[in-house]
C-alpha cells in the first residue's frame, strides 16, 4: 500500500498558519503596527482603505531593515526577538514567534519598503502569496512602510466571510485604541480613505484618554496607582456615575501588552460593588507591570491570553488599587489637566471607607428605598400628578385614539378605575379572580418594544422636529456603527446628519419622548444597543427597538397619574405578548383570591 502521509508546499502551510494569526483585517492591523513599535518607531502612521480589504499601510520610523533582514521578515519563524526557549519567559517585546508577516504575505499582496538611518539605500520588497516577485535596492524614508493590498484574495471564501465595512473599520479602530492608549510616547494616526480619523501626538496618559474618547472623558477620569514588591498597577477609572451598560470600554494591559481576563475583569467590578448599578461597566485604562518572569505570553497566537504564576496576588492588588482611587476621588478635586496627573495625594484607608459609604448614601440611594419608609396609610392617599412626561405624550395620536375607544368589556373600564400605585414601582387592580400586580417599568417596556419594532419594520416612525439640534462627538468605533445602521435608527424616527470628524447633529428624535432629551436619548440608544450585543445575537431592528424601548420606558419610581395608569394597562392587555417584557420579565402576576384568602383563615 502506497505512503498517504505527504509533506505540505510551504504556500499551503502558510495559508492554515495564516488562519490562525490573520483572522481579518484588523488582525493584520495589529500584527503590522506592534512590529513598528518593537522597532522603535516614535511616530506611526496607519493607512486603510474600504475597512482594509484592499489596503492597509503602517508607516513607521524606526530602526528599519537591511537587505538581508528584509527578506528574511517573510520566512516562517524568522524573528529577531528570540534566540532560545529561555527567552520567552523575559519579553519585552510585543511580537516574538515570526509568523506575523510569513502569514499576512501567505494571504494578500504585500509590498515592503525599508531602510536603516546608516544606509543611502534601503530596499523594496513585493510578495505576492508567499512568492517573492521582486527585491531591488530603492530610494525610501528611513523606517519601514509595509502595504497589505487585497487581502485574502488567493481564499475567496475567506474573503467572503469579512462584514460590512463599518463592522471591520470598529475592529481596526478597536486595534488602533488599544495600541495608542499602550504607547502614549508614540504619536499615531489613523486614515481612512481621505478621511484622518485620529492624530494623536505623543504625551500623557490622561490626554492620550481624551484624544481618543472625547472631551466629556477628562472629566470621569480618578487616577489609580498600587504598587508591590511581585506587581505595579496604574492608570485610570472612571468615576462611578459615568459607568456603561456595555463592555468594550475597559482596558487591561501587562507590560503594555493588551490582555483579556475575566479574572481581572472581575477584581475591578468587585472594587465598584455597592458603586455602581448591576450590570454595568465602569471604564477604566490599567496597566500591570510585572517581571516577565512571573508570565506566559505564548498561550495563543493572538497574544491577548496571559498566565500568572501567582494570579490570586495580581487579582489583590488590581482590586485594592481601584478601591483607593474609588475613596481617593470622593474626597478629591477633579483632575488638573495642566498638572501631572500621576501624582496624587494619597488618603489613609479609613477616610477612603467613609467616603464610599457616604457617596453611595448619597448618590445611590433609589426613590424605592425612600419610599419604604412612608407610612403604608399614604398607599391609600390621592396621588397628585407628577412633573414627569405623562405616558399619553409617549404614544402615537392613533394609539390614543385606540384607548379612547370604548371598550366591549364594561368591567375592564369599571376596574380601571379602581387602580392604585404602589411605592412608584407596582399598579395594583383589582380583577375577579384576585388581585393583579403590574410591573410598571416591565410592562411599558413591552408596550413601547412593540411600538418601536413596527415603526422600524416598516418605516413608520414619527419624528418631532428639534428646537435647538444637538451635536454629539463619538468614538470611532461607535460613529462607524451609526453609520451602518443608519437606515434603521432613521425609521425609529431619529434624524441626524454628519456634522463634522465621528461627529452628528441631531435634528430630531422619535414623537413621545421628551424634548431637549436628543443627545441623552440618542447616547443611551447605542449604548444600549451594544449591551444587547454583547449578549445576545439579535438581528439589528429587534435590537434597536430592545434598546430605545428599555431607555425610554418610566422607570421604578416614577409617579403615575390614575389616568397613565390607566394608558399603561390598557396599552399593555393591547400587545401581542403582555405578559413579559422584551428581555423575558414577568410584567404581571395575579393573587388568586383563594390564596389570598389563606392567610385569613381562623379556627
Amino acid at each position: 500500500m502506497a505512503d498517504i502521509i505527504k509533506l505540505l508546499p510551504d504556500s499551503i502551510a502558510n495559508q492554515i498558519a495564516a488562519g490562525e494569526v490573520v483572522q481579518r483585517p484588523a488582525s493584520a492591523v495589529k500584527e503590522l503596527m506592534e512590529n513598528a513599535i518593537d522597532a522603535g518607531a516614535t511616530s506611526i502612521r496607519l493607512i486603510v482603505k474600504e475597512a482594509g480589504k484592499s489596503l492597509i499601510q503602517v508607516i513607521d520610523n524606526g530602526i528599519g531593515m537591511s537587505e538581508t533582514d528584509a527578506r528574511m521578515s517573510l520566512e516562517r519563524h524568522a524573528t529577531s526577538k528570540i534566540r532560545k526557549a529561555e527567552d520567552l519567559f523575559s519579553l519585552r517585546t510585543m511580537g516574538f514567534r515570526g509568523e506575523a508577516l510569513a502569514s499576512i504575505a501567505a494571504v494578500s499582496q504585500l509590498e515592503m519598503k525599508t531602510r536603516q538611518a546608516d544606509r543611502e539605500l534601503g530596499t523594496w520588497l513585493t510578495v505576492e502569496a508567499s512568492e517573492v516577485k521582486r527585491q531591488e535596492p530603492a530610494a525610501t524614508e528611513a523606517g519601514t512602510s509595509i502595504s497589505v493590498k487585497n487581502l485574502f484574495f488567493n481564499i475567496p471564501a475567506r474573503r467572503n466571510f469579512l462584514k460590512s465595512n463599518p463592522v471591520e473599520l470598529r475592529h481596526i479602530i478597536e486595534e488602533f485604541q488599544r495600541l495608542a492608549l499602550a504607547y502614549t510616547d508614540i504619536a499615531f494616526s489613523l486614515i481612512h480613505g481621505d478621511e484622518l480619523l485620529y492624530d494623536l501626538p505623543a504625551g500623557k496618559l490622561s490626554h492620550r484618554i481624551v484624544h481618543i474618547f472625547g472631551k466629556p472623558y477628562q472629566e470621569q477620569l480618578a487616577p489609580c496607582q498600587e504598587e508591590t514588591d511581585y506587581v505595579k498597577v496604574s492608570g485610570y477609572i472612571g468615576k462611578p456615575e459615568f459607568a456603561r451598560k456595555t463592555r468594550g470600554e475597559q482596558f487591561l494591559f501587562v507590560n503594555q501588552r493588551f490582555i483579556r481576563s475575566n479574572y481581572l475583569q472581575h477584581a475591578v467590578i468587585n472594587a465598584f460593588e455597592g458603586l455602581i448599578p448591576e450590570n454595568t461597566f465602569p471604564f477604566y485604562v490599567l496597566f500591570i507591570e510585572i517581571n516577565p518572569k512571573h508570565i506566559d505570553v505564548n498561550v495563543h497566537p493572538t497574544k491577548t491570553e496571559i498566565k500568572f504564576d501567582d494570579e490570586r496576588a495580581v487579582y489583590a492588588v488590581v482590586r485594592s488599587a481601584v478601591r483607593q482611587a474609588l475613596g481617593t476621588h470622593s474626597l478629591s478635586p477633579g483632575i488638573d489637566f495642566s498638572e501631572d496627573v500621576n501624582i496624587i495625594a494619597r488618603l489613609n484607608s479609613t477616610d477612603a471607607d467613609d467616603a464610599k459609604r457616604v457617596y453611595f448614601e448619597e448618590r445611590f440611594q433609589t426613590t424605592f428605598q425612600r419610599s419604604n419608609l412612608q407610612h403604608w396609610e399614604k398607599l391609600f392617599e390621592q396621588h397628585p400628578s407628577g412633573t414627569e412626561t405623562p405616558i399619553e405624550q409617549q404614544l402615537s395620536p392613533a394609539e390614543l385614539a385606540f384607548l379612547d375607544q370604548e371598550k366591549p368589556m364594561e368591567e375592564t373600564v369599571k376596574r380601571q378605575e379602581e387602580l392604585m400605585q404602589l411605592h412608584q414601582q407596582y399598579i395594583l387592580r383589582p380583577v375577579p379572580t384576585g388581585l393583579m400586580v403590574i410591573h410598571q417599568q416591565a410592562a411599558h417596556q413591552r408596550i413601547l418594544y412593540e411600538k418601536f419594532l413596527r415603526h422600524i419594520s416598516f418605516n413608520t416612525g414619527e419624528s418631532q422636529q428639534s428646537l435647538f439640534p444637538q451635536a454629539i462627538e463619538m468614538n470611532g468605533a461607535d460613529f462607524a456603527l451609526v453609520l451602518e445602521m443608519e437606515s434603521e435608527i432613521t425609521a425609529l424616527g431619529f434624524r441626524f446628519e454628519i456634522f463634522g470628524k465621528n461627529t452628528l447633529l441631531i435634528n430630531g428624535i422619535p414623537a413621545g419622548i421628551g424634548a431637549g432629551r436628543e443627545k441623552q436619548v440618542f447616547e443611551e440608544l447605542i449604548e444600549q444597543f451594544k449591551s444587547n450585543q454583547a449578549i445576545l445575537a439579535l438581528p439589528v431592528k429587534e435590537n434597536l427597538a430592545r434598546a430605545l424601548a428599555k431607555r425610554a420606558a418610566i422607570k421604578s419610581g416614577d409617579k403615575l397619574s390614575l389616568e397613565e395608569m390607566r394608558h399603561l394597562v390598557a396599552n399593555l392587555f393591547g400587545c401581542q405578548a403582555p405578559g413579559h417584557s422584551p428581555d423575558g420579565d414577568t410584567t404581571y402576576f395575579i393573587f388568586d383570591l383563594g390564596k389570598i384568602g389563606m392567610y385569613f383563615k381562623h379556627n
